[in-house]
């Protein structure tokens, strides 16, 4: 590059002195090739042909291999957005049928908790009647049992107040025969 601006500030240098050289003529063709500084502008073009090939070539070639790792890795990271995504699907997919699978299942947990209260209150209302029913015989058989002492208690009174008052010779003679007559004995 250096080589190439040396070479243009000599041609410059070169194309000055010329047109002072001529003067303030009128326009003429010039055909001298050494005057006219063809063969310097030949040697000019060559030499940017040569080393601006070089060095536009590297740079074109940076340029593509840059856009081409630039694609290249656009491409993976799609690829790999497109493989995360397909993953993501899969995991909600999985996700939603074990979602699916917990709510069957507390359905089914909820329906067997109601069965088994129902069952367990049918059990209790069983042994609480029949504890009712208990109690209340147990009430019952403690009102026979009251009464029965109440007619007792009544009776052996009267017992008493007759014994007290003495029992007629003709009531104490069939007493003593009807005893006699349970007992098997013949009067």
């Amino acid at each position: 590059m250096g080589t190439f601006l040396l070479l243009m500030a000599e041609a410059s240098a070169i194309a000055s002195d010329l047109a002072e050289a001529e003067g303030h003529g009128g326009f003429s063709l010039n055909t001298d090739i050494f005057d006219t500084n063809l063969i310097n502008l030949a040697i000019i073009i060559t030499v940017l042909l040569v080393f601006g090939r070089k060095v536009l070539g590297k740079t074109l070639t940076t340029r593509r291999d840059t856009i081409e790792t630039a694609i290249k890795s656009a491409e993976q990271r799609a690829s790999q957005a497109a493989q995360q995504l397909k993953e993501a699907q899969q995991k909600l997919e999985q996700a939603q049928a074990e979602a699916e699978n917990i709510k069957k299942a507390a359905q089914e947990n909820a329906e067997a908790a109601s069965k088994a209260i129902l069952a367990q209150t049918a059990i209790d209302i069983e042994r609480l009647q029949a504890a009712g029913a208990a109690d209340l015989n147990a009430d019952l058989d403690r009102a026979i049992a009251k009464l029965r002492q109440q007619v007792v208690a009544q009776a052996l009174q009267k017992v008493e107040l007759e014994l007290k008052s003495g029992i007629a010779d003709d009531a104490q003679q069939r007493l003593i025969e009807s005893s006699i007559a349970q007992m098997g004995g013949e009067v």
